[in-house]
């Protein structure tokens, strides 16, 4: 079984009212809201680190002339 951790944190109050807002409309507890958002956020995080390494990986390509998956198997294939 998993084990929670409690912290305090600080909201601003329209913050605040809006996260219980939602946690209401929802039916959850205002502590599952706030972990939904940081998984969306960390979601949001990873899908931005993902798209950063695509365009490192595709200028690296771009360089030695692979411009189509053709290319990519022909490079390989040496």
């Amino acid at each position: 079984m998993a084990t929670a951790v409690k912290k305090t944190i600080s909201l601003p109050p329209e913050l605040a009212k809006e996260a219980e807002e939602i946690a209401r409309e929802e039916g959850k507890p205002l502590s599952a809201v706030i972990q939904d958002a940081l998984r969306l956020v960390k979601k949001k995080r990873l899908g931005n680190e993902l798209l950063e390494l695509q365009g490192y990986w595709s200028a690296k390509a771009k360089e030695q002339g692979i411009l189509t998956e053709k290319d990519l198997r022909k490079y390989l294939k040496k």
